[in-house]
């Protein structure tokens, strides 16, 4: 009862909001918040217990079609459950201050009630045609969530950018089920697992077979590399920041943008039996967390820098699972998702309080007056850094790396690069924005946010320390270290921890500009302008050629140039229909004449 609980709550307030409540702010926003905070308890309550598994057959075509809608409760989707319904829980109270004089925030609420359905679904989700149901109801509320100011152009062409980004990832995602599903009968994945068991244990017999199955992973990883907004399918990730902060913190920071590592774990097993495709996933995450590193050191929006980041980290957790370290992975999402939240909500609130100047180069000075959010923003900044032995993202961060080192030395080094980038931009943007002098008169009159706002930063900033000791290292099974040699890949790290923060302190103390500007970086590696280019000599063209198609040659020369025939046809004919009977006459003998003509020719 509590996992159906965990699921529908969040569907019933998406309901009840936009059927019944739209016209009453607060009590909308107050039932989205019940409906999350039943979600998380129902949750608390479900990880306490064991595992189980409950279904019922959707759709039945015989023993080659079975789609059943049923939830898993394992150690997996208990582990997720708290992340999204946790995070979850602290972003819908963040949002009743953030979005409090919002005239649409019934609607923003029921966006993010729908939300939580879809992703709570994903998590849940005991087949891949479920999930993929899910998968796509998390990219219509996207939509709805990043376009929630639709009158800013900017948010409308982000919402649909991201929309469209997706549909090319999810166009892959659902050929690779269906080869599945071709290939071994079901879509269930208690079922898969011991079909693909049997398959691997003769690869000479079913190379053929294998080789069709690293084709169908491949395409299965295309949803994953949208949604997780890997390259190239990366660019509508920072743009989405066009929605309400809240929104950055929930969807592109700590839960949407891990459903495609979330995924990739789930079906681990298919990894296995498919090294091929699992080396192509672990250069696409190592390759997208060194690029977007790049790119956000030349960022000077607060939340793209975080956007940035994000794409970073999300390429550490895929390398992680190309590498065979799915606990690993999920370790690092589990922490990063308390982290990436707690910094992002904290860039709200420095918004808020900078009167929504989003510029950091326009901040600075705010450690004195944004007390809380100073301490809780520089706790998250540590822990994404990775400081040393202390924070959880040390630990997270350190697992991938070991099994990064045990993977290949090329690897290790693009995780250590990204590392040290990660520092040097973290260090960037906080010296910037709190520990700089002020540089505009909305950094010198900038005040702290209210409690219903900073609460849910400071209890953030409690696992973005704590979560990465003891028990629950021990809860992703990584109490054994992944390499040869425990010591010196932690050590590595601390010391790219340490090099980073340095550069990044002495570069950028007491700065009034940047002062390293490289236009690749800051231009994102061109890959906008590249796709603005392919479009207008592919759809564009297509689109021009069919325009050209459809209005001379259907329209003009087939439709029109039809009824133009018929009308003067009839235009011509109706001058022997004159009503004169010797006009007729006339008529009738020179057709007998003409007859005789041809006739006698």
């Amino acid at each position: 009862m509590a996992a159906w609980l965990i699921l529908l709550a969040p569907l019933v307030s998406a309901v009840l909001i936009w059927l019944l409540l739209k016209s009453s702010r607060a009590l909308s926003s107050y039932v989205s918040v019940a409906a999350v905070g039943l979600s998380f308890v129902c949750s608390c309550v479900v990880f306490a217990g064991g595992d189980f598994t409950v279904s019922f057959n959707w759709i039945d075509f015989g023993p080659r079609l079975t789609v059943p809608i049923g939830l898993t409760i394992d150690a997996l989707s208990k582990t997720m459950l708290l992340v999204v319904t946790g995070v979850g829980l602290l972003v819908h109270v963040y949002s009743l201050g953030y979005m409090h004089e919002d005239r649409s925030s019934s609607r923003y609420f029921a966006g993010l009630s729908l939300f939580m359905f879809s992703m709570l679904g994903i998590v849940l989700a005991n087949n891949f045609v479920m999930m993929f149901i899910f998968w796509e109801l998390v990219g219509v509320s996207s939509y709805l969530l990043i376009g929630h100011w639709y009158e800013k152009a900017s948010a409308a062409d982000a919402s649909k950018k991201a929309f469209l980004v997706n549909r090319i990832g999810d166009f892959g995602f659902m050929i690779g089920i269906l080869m599945i599903w071709a290939l071994l009968g079901t879509v269930t994945f208690s079922d898969l697992e011991p079909a693909v068991a049997k398959l691997v244990k003769d690869p000479v017999g079913n190379a053929a077979i294998l080789s069709f199955l690293t084709v169908a992973v491949l395409f299965v990883f295309m949803g994953p590399v949208g949604k997780s907004a890997q390259m190239p399918l990366h660019v509508w990730l920072p743009d989405a920041m066009e929605g309400p902060t809240p929104v950055s913190a929930l969807i592109h920071a700590a839960t949407m943008v891990a459903a495609g590592v979330y995924l990739l774990v789930r079906v681990n097993f298919l990894l296995v039996a498919a090294p091929m495709a699992q080396n192509v996933i672990a250069w696409v995450g190592m390759i997208t967390s060194l690029m977007a590193a790049l790119m956000a050191t030349q960022q000077n929006d607060i939340k793209r820098i975080l956007a940035y980041s994000t794409l970073s980290q999300l390429g550490y957790m895929i390398g992680a699972v190309g590498f065979g370290a799915a606990q690993a992975a999920m370790f690092h999402l589990f922490t990063h998702a308390f982290f990436k939240a707690s910094l992002f909500l904290g860039a709200g609130s420095v918004i808020h309080g900078m009167h929504h100047e989003q510029d950091i180069w326009r901040m600075g000075g705010l450690k004195n007056k944004m007390v809380p959010t100073f301490i809780t923003f520089g706790i998250a900044s540590l822990a994404l850094m990775g400081l040393p032995y202390v924070t959880s993202g040390f630990y997270s961060k350190d697992a991938i790396l070991l099994a990064a080192a045990n993977k290949s030395w090329i690897f290790l080094g693009l995780g250590l690069a990204t590392a040290l980038l990660t520092a040097f931009y973290m260090t960037r943007l906080f010296v910037v924005t709190f520990l700089n002098k002020p540089m505009s008169d909305a950094a010198k009159h900038a005040h702290e946010s209210p409690l219903v706002m900073t609460a849910p930063l400071m209890i953030l900033s409690v696992p973005a320390v704590i979560f990465g000791f003891g028990g629950v290292a021990k809860w992703f099974n990584l109490d054994v270290p992944h390499g040869p040699d425990p010591l010196h890949v932690p050590m590595l790290a601390a010391a790219v921890f340490v090099w980073g923060t340095v550069m990044g302190w002495f570069v950028y103390r007491n700065r009034q500009s940047d002062p390293i500007r490289i236009g690749l970086f800051a231009r994102k590696f061109y890959f906008d302008e590249l796709y603005d280019v392919l479009v207008k000599l592919t759809q564009e063209t297509l689109a021009r050629l069919s325009a050209f198609v459809d209005k001379y040659l259907i329209d003009g020369l087939l439709v029109k140039g039809a009824t133009t025939l018929a009308f003067s046809a009839g235009f011509v004919l109706r001058f022997f229909q004159s009503g004169n009977v010797q006009a007729y006459a006339i008529f009738f003998g020179l057709g007998v004449i003409l007859l005789m003509l041809l006739a006698f020719r």
